[in-house]
């Protein structure tokens, strides 16, 4: 039986994904909007994280996720969420071989569309993609992406990395659940059921 790649991400309501943690969390291309996510985050926003983190059972992360996560998870207690996060198995997808700290991790050099795809058929339950925009671009390329949990932010951007770029592979998609925070985050919940469905109403 073969892992399913879940995707997990903040985007604004115009699809912007990059930075919504701080400024410094990714500035490329000049990008001046960085820790957008902060003013929306209340007690509904945490009980969805925390019920995305405890489905998992591994998380699969681009060198530069990594770098921003192994910087800052593993040094917060147990009690305070680090004990799920830190204890699970996490797999860096990257070209180049590296030496990562963070406890049970797993470096996956190469490709990631043959990493990733070798490394869904020999695990199972889910894996998390958090973040990580430039994996993610080649994971929707290599049609690899299971499902989308999407928490949309009430906010438009107008510049940065887009969910959905030019290039990404059709597919169609089934919502499988959506709820929203009281600030106004809309959490929904797609699985990709193949290609798009087409039709007309003409």
């Amino acid at each position: 039986m073969a892992s399913r790649l879940v995707v997990s991400t903040f985007v604004s309501l115009d699809g912007v994904m990059q930075a919504p943690g701080g400024p410094s969390e990714d500035d490329s291309n000049g990008f001046p909007f960085g820790g957008w996510l902060a003013p929306h985050v209340d007690e509904g926003f945490s009980r969805i994280m925390g019920d995305v983190l405890d489905r998992a059972d591994g998380m699969l992360l681009g060198r530069k996720s990594y770098d921003i996560l192994a910087s800052y998870w593993p040094d917060v207690p147990d009690e305070e969420g680090g004990a799920k996060i830190n204890s699970m198995p996490k797999y860096v997808a990257t070209r180049k071989p590296m030496d990562a700290k963070w406890r049970n991790t797993q470096v996956l050099v190469g490709e990631a569309a043959q990493t990733v795809a070798e490394l869904k058929q020999r695990t199972e339950g889910e894996i998390l993609v958090q973040g990580s925009s430039d994996l993610l671009r080649t994971l929707q390329q290599a049609e690899l992406v299971d499902e989308y949990r999407l928490l949309v932010f009430p906010a438009v951007l107008g510049q940065g990395k887009r969910l959905f770029a030019e290039g990404t592979a059709p597919a169609g998609l089934k919502l499988t659940g959506s709820v929203t925070t009281d600030a106004g985050v809309v959490y929904v919940t797609y699985e990709r059921v193949g290609k798009p469905s087409l039709g007309s109403v003409v």
